[in-house]
């Protein structure tokens, strides 16, 4: 049974109805998890503690509605759509705004747009063009049943979709411009033993149409209109996606890609970004991405206990340090070696290496 019923069913005792329906919905309606940014920032980072919510660029639209595109010819290495001084490029299930305006001109509305759209903001480092939000919940996914219809907001707080997505948001000079990359992470609420009284929060699938129709919407934040983003979207055809390999590299395992450093550096970044990597720092001439884990915990992160915590108690918490390295992409004409080192730069033991390579592997393929 979906955890999502489970709560409606303990609604249904509690107040003496009962009914547990679900209505699919075509909209995107983001309601902050938390009601404050808690993850470990530095303290020099500014910090928002006020929720603005207001409707979200392009209205009620799902992040399916749009058409996948159609497949670009052969040898034509990224698709673009150009609207005005704002495009949407894409390489393999991997898209991302280009906006022929430098990254101190875009900072601002890239935030308000986050603001705008239900979010908090965790972290924000506008000297690495970083922005990260808190664990959020899609509240349209919610069953508009007859228990929330009679008693709203007095019980609304224990309705939950069981699904919380965040959001991470890179600006990358690039010559004139800035490329803007959104990536998501999601997890989901399951269920820890048979008898179904317990639940607990595990990673999901990263969304990449999510991530688009995100997108989407910021190029209308940037003064596309809505009719010209959706086409975008739609046009952006993907070309041909490498396949990333592991193999051994002076006793240590890699990840092999088959493109030049511009694509691969790119494919890098997103990749870390989605799998729970801090992008703490980046050198793209010594072609270092310096980077901190810390394994996603959404209820550590924003307090937000399971169903049955959040009905009848609090639950423990884990306590799990941050991990720094360096990731080294080395490139040389079309192929591209990934490495992980040590936070100073040495050697880290295999089994480490092999894990965090094929975690990025994973994504990349």
């Amino acid at each position: 049974m979906n955890p999502t019923c489970v709560r409606i069913a303990a609604l249904a005792l509690i107040t003496g109805l009962a009914g547990c329906s679900v209505l699919e919905t075509d909209k995107i309606d983001y309601k902050s998890a938390g009601k404050a940014p808690t993850l470990e920032v530095p303290p020099d980072l500014t910090q928002l503690s006020r929720e603005n919510r207001y409707a979200i660029p392009g209205g009620a639209v799902s992040a399916n509605a749009y058409e996948a595109g159609r497949a670009s010819a052969p040898g034509i290495p990224t698709a673009v759509a150009q609207l005005g001084d704002v495009r949407m490029e894409r390489s393999g299930n991997q898209r991302w705004v280009v906006v022929n305006r430098p990254p101190e001109e875009v900072w601002d509305a890239v935030r308000d747009f986050w603001l705008e759209s239900g979010f908090l903001l965790t972290s924000e480092q506008r000297n690495l063009g970083i922005l990260e939000t808190d664990w959020a919940e899609n509240r349209a996914k919610l069953p508009q049943d007859v228990i929330r219809s009679t008693l709203g907001k007095l019980i609304d707080s224990v309705y939950s979709t069981g699904e919380l997505d965040r959001f991470r948001t890179r600006l990358e000079r690039s010559g004139n411009g800035t490329e803007i990359y959104i990536t998501h992470r999601g997890m989901v609420e399951v269920y820890t033993s048979q008898r179904q009284d317990n639940t607990t929060w595990q990673p999901r699938p990263v969304d990449p149409e999510l991530e688009t129709e995100f997108l989407r919407r910021l190029m209308v934040k940037l003064g596309v209109s809505q009719e010209q983003s959706k086409q975008a979207a739609a046009t952006a055809a993907a070309a041909p996606q490498r396949t990333a390999t592991i193999s051994n590299a002076g006793g240590q395992p890699v990840v092999q890609i088959s493109e030049g450093f511009d694509r691969a550096w790119r494919r890098v970044g997103l990749a870390l970004d989605r799998t729970g990597f801090t992008v703490e720092d980046r050198d793209r001439s010594a072609g270092l991405y310096y980077v901190r884990y810390v394994a996603p915990n959404p209820e550590r992160e924003t307090g937000k206990p399971g169903v049955f915590g959040r009905l009848f108690g609090g639950s423990k918490k884990e306590d799990n340090s941050p991990q720094k390295y360096r990731v080294q992409v080395k490139s040389q004409g079309e192929s591209t070696t990934v490495s992980v080192l040590g936070e100073s730069g040495g050697a880290v033991p295999a089994a480490t290496a092999q894990r965090i390579v094929q975690v990025i592997a994973d994504d990349l393929r």
